[in-house]
């Protein structure tokens, strides 16, 4: 049998008989031959996997769309390599580098910081970069992404809707553009609602993660009761559950004192000791359209036109903002009966 032969059984199975394909795949059993990758890829130049650049793979929400990158890929028989930015511009760079190093076929990325110079240099080289949960700002570029000024605005809308007039944005830092849009959302909401600009206090966080949101727990906990705020809206669900937590343990009543939403409705959210209100993304959906947006440009079809695609978010009102379930607060922390009065 032709080593041309076996090459095509293993790299272009279609183009060999089944019976002949049949007997190399047996041969290949019996002598447990594996095929050295790094030598395939010298000759062809490139690889045969998919970078995906998260910025906290410890947050369910990267690991729901990781799994629906993987789930795309592994249909087109690729494989995926998973970096954690872990939320730094030169942890990013360094992954960055090891990719283009790797000759991946394409990059889907979360960015730190926006559309870098390193990525642009990336696209100009030849590799194909797709933006994941970030909107690109020029139309030659992929992208996928969820209306981030939208979701601020169904959480603060949903919370003044309760006659909540003090609330807080919790999260940060501010250069994640994610957490900008989900404020710039909100506070456009408290604008509209004649609320003033005093109404929404921010409590910037340092990442967004569990602890961030213990930590902004025992500031607003510290807050005097009378100017501290009754509401919460956290720029992503870690955070909210942070802040959930450290409540529980000060013994304050959430919601009875602190109604809070968070953002990206993981799995823990609806499991929490107080189920959580949260803004859904789809998150498998964004990772499965970005993968299917990177492989179809790294295929070279004729047809394939960049596109940035937008996903609607959706708010899931549960017990933690639920002002049905709220206790009677003691007289000096009530608000105003105007306040009080839900319009809805």
């Amino acid at each position: 049998m032709s080593v041309g032969t076996v090459s095509n059984v293993l790299n272009r199975p279609q183009l060999v008989a089944p019976a002949t394909r049949a007997r190399v795949q047996q041969a290949i059993a019996a002598l447990g031959f594996v095929r050295n990758e790094s030598a395939r890829q010298l000759r062809a130049g490139r690889s045969r996997t998919l970078g995906l650049v998260v910025l906290d793979v410890s947050n369910p929400f990267f690991t729901d769309v990781a799994r629906g990158v993987e789930d795309a890929v592994t249909q087109a028989g690729l494989a995926v390599v998973l970096c954690n930015s872990d939320q730094r511009v030169e942890r990013e760079r360094a992954y960055l580098d090891l990719l283009e190093e790797q000759r991946v076929q394409g990059i889907l990325i979360t960015p730190v910081a926006g559309v870098s110079q390193r990525l642009r240099q990336l696209r100009r080289r030849g590799t194909p970069v797709v933006l994941v949960d970030r909107w690109a700002a020029t139309p030659n570029q992929c992208s996928v992404s969820v209306d981030d000024v939208q979701g601020g605005q169904l959480a603060a809308a949903h919370l003044v809707g309760q006659g909540h007039q003090r609330i807080a944005f919790v999260g940060g830092p501010f250069g994640i553009k994610q957490v900008q849009d989900r404020y710039d959302g909100a506070s456009a909401v408290v604008r509209e609602a004649g609320l003033p600009a005093s109404a929404l206090t921010v409590v910037e966080t340092p990442a967004l993660n569990f602890a961030a949101g213990r930590a902004a727990g025992e500031r607003i906990a510290g807050m005097p009761p009378r100017r501290r705020p009754t509401a919460a809206f956290c720029a992503n669900d870690l955070v909210a559950l942070g802040l959930l937590q450290e409540m529980t343990r000060r013994r304050l009543q959430v919601p009875g004192d602190l109604a809070i939403v968070g953002y990206d409705d993981i799995d823990f959210a609806a499991a929490a000791a107080v189920p959580l209100s949260s803004v859904r993304q789809p998150r498998d959906q964004l990772g499965r359209a970005a993968a299917e947006l990177l492989l179809e440009e790294t295929a070279g079809h004729r047809s394939h036109r960049h596109r940035q695609l937008v996903f609607a978010p959706e708010l899931v009102v549960r017990d933690s903002s639920d002002h049905h379930r709220r206790r009677p607060r003691n007289r000096a922390d009530s608000p105003s009966p105007a306040a009080a009065a839900s319009p809805s």
